[in-house]
């Protein structure tokens, strides 16, 4: 507790009473809640943090998260349904992940130091000037349903954005409440118990807490996943302010498939086996599932598709409301007089919040007359299969498709796809080549984004290294002492980070 009073002393904030401490990590939704937590946050001087710190931190939350993962487990499968081994499974990645930022934060290259010596020789000449890229201050991170950890209170925004040395306050996500305060109460005595501020991290609840919580005058960007509608009020928001601030939000994709006629008749069985496995895995509820899928006409692949699917599950879905959402979609798609019904799963008609696979077909000529339609995301076991005749049709469809964070094409070995890798490519942020988009590895050349209505920032990505970008901002000192650089920029690289002089790359020291 007195760690929190001195900060909210410093931010000008009156202590509260017992019943409703400041340092309890999770607030109601009322705007003064919010606003203690946000100034908090920004009163923490986490921006002023070293990098080695930083990486020793974040390091302190992936061991807090390890040390308690069979408890987070159980807590998570009871609130969200989903199995305990692919919730282990998502612990393992979201320790990875913390681990991932804090070998970014210590290699150092994301922060561009660049110097430029100077030159009077110029026209005009040249000052002394050195850019990097610093931290914006406090970010919002709104927490996803499908992904309790990885994506959620010490997911990967959080750890990109503290990686970056910016603090956090999280908007907790509904779907799983008690998870996200356990999470929080464990990461921020992590926290204080390697010396870093606590207050850094702070959990907000409520409704009415994310719309204040993007409107507040010192939150300086917003982290989302979540649906389209959901993200687009927000975005919004954040433009409607007085002083507006970015806004990067993950919204629906719909994940373009492509399979060619080589490959079909290569393999029909084979695409069809792994396209069964993931537009269902976890119930379908992937950012990344292949909802469109452009066969050829005549190949077997229905077939093929209907036998893979023949003993898949049904499986309870993350909350009702997300249920009932699959249920109306799924039954507006079956409707329609341009749609065939190719596959239904059973399912018990008594059960609660679950669904089964569907797949359903139409023709390449409906597809592009009502392309609003089978391009709306229906969240769940759900995909679409697009019949085409020739190659001409398929690229006048393909050009009608929105932004999407994935496209895969199924070919034939040495078969050219150059051009359709051209027609993806122009709509996805991550092509994949006979393989399948669910399952987004934490890599360095890792992309997860895509045009509108993907991303609302197609050039940034939620996963990978560049993460980070999004939390940072240009500096430039020019003719400044030595005494107010930084030391990513001062003589001599003494912390050795990759750094740019005079044009050159610099690895290491060089004084």
């Amino acid at each position: 507790m007195a760690e929190t009073n001195r900060a909210a002393d410093a931010a000008g904030i009156a202590p509260r009473d017992e019943a409703r401490r400041s340092d309890d990590p999770i607030v109601t939704d009322a705007a003064t809640d919010v606003d203690i937590a946000v100034r908090l946050a920004a009163a923490s001087g986490f921006e002023r943090s070293l990098r080695a710190d930083r990486a020793r931190w974040l390091t302190a939350l992936a061991e807090a998260l390890e040390a308690h993962r069979e408890e987070l487990v159980a807590l998570a499968a009871e609130e969200t349904h989903l199995s305990a081994a692919r919730l282990t499974g998502e612990v393992t990645r979201t320790v990875a992940q913390l681990r991932f930022f804090a070998g970014v934060a210590v290699e150092g290259s994301y922060v561009e130091a660049t110097l430029d010596s100077p030159d009077d020789s110029l026209t005009p000449p040249r000052p002394d000037l050195r850019r990097m890229l610093r931290p914006l201050g406090v970010v919002a991170v709104f927490a996803a349903s499908n992904f309790p950890f990885a994506f959620s209170v010490l997911g990967t925004d959080t750890a990109s954005a503290l990686a970056a040395g910016c603090p956090v306050v999280v908007k907790a996500h509904p779907g799983h409440p008690r998870l996200s305060r356990r999470v929080a109460e464990l990461g921020r005595a992590a926290l204080a118990a390697v010396g870093a501020p606590a207050s850094a991290l702070a959990l907000v609840d409520g409704f009415d807490a994310g719309a204040e919580l993007v409107r507040h005058p010192l939150v300086s960007a917003v982290g989302f996943t979540g649906s389209t509608r959901g993200g687009r009020a927000l975005f919004d928001l954040a433009a409607a302010r007085p002083a507006p601030i970015p806004f990067y939000g993950e919204l629906g994709s719909i994940n373009p498939v492509v399979v060619t006629a080589a490959a079909a008749a290569a393999d029909a069985s084979g695409i069809a086996s792994g396209l069964a496995g993931s537009f269902t895995r976890d119930g379908g509820q992937y950012c990344t599932k292949p909802g469109l899928v452009f066969v050829p006409e005549g190949a077997g692949f229905e077939a093929a598709l209907v036998g893979a699917l023949a003993e898949a599950p049904s499986q309870a879905l993350l909350t009702d409301g997300i249920a009932s959402a699959f249920d109306a979609g799924s039954a507006a798609l079956v409707a329609r007089d341009d749609v065939e019904l190719v596959f239904a799963g059973e399912r018990a008609p008594d059960a609660a919040a679950v669904a089964a696979p569907v797949v359903v077909a139409t023709s390449i000529e409906a597809f592009t007359a009502a392309r609003e339609v089978f391009l709306e995301e229906c969240f769940g076991p759900l995909t679409v299969l697009v019949r085409y005749a020739d190659e001409g049709a398929l690229a006048v469809a393909l050009a009608a498709i929105e932004g999407s964070l994935t496209g895969t094409i199924q070919h034939a070995p040495g078969e050219d796809v150059a051009e359709l890798t051209a027609a993806l490519g122009r709509v996805a942020g991550r092509v994949v080549f006979n393989g399948w988009p669910t399952g987004v590895a934490i890599a360095w050349a890792q992309h997860h984004g895509g045009s509108w209505p993907a991303t609302t920032a197609s050039v940034h990505s939620s996963v990978g290294a560049t993460a980070i970008r999004r939390w940072l901002t240009p500096i430039a000192y020019q003719d400044a002492p030595a005494g107010v650089l930084p030391p990513e920029l001062a003589d001599g690289n003494p912390l050795g980070i990759p750094r740019r002089e005079d044009g050159l790359l610099v690895t290491g020291p060089t004084g």
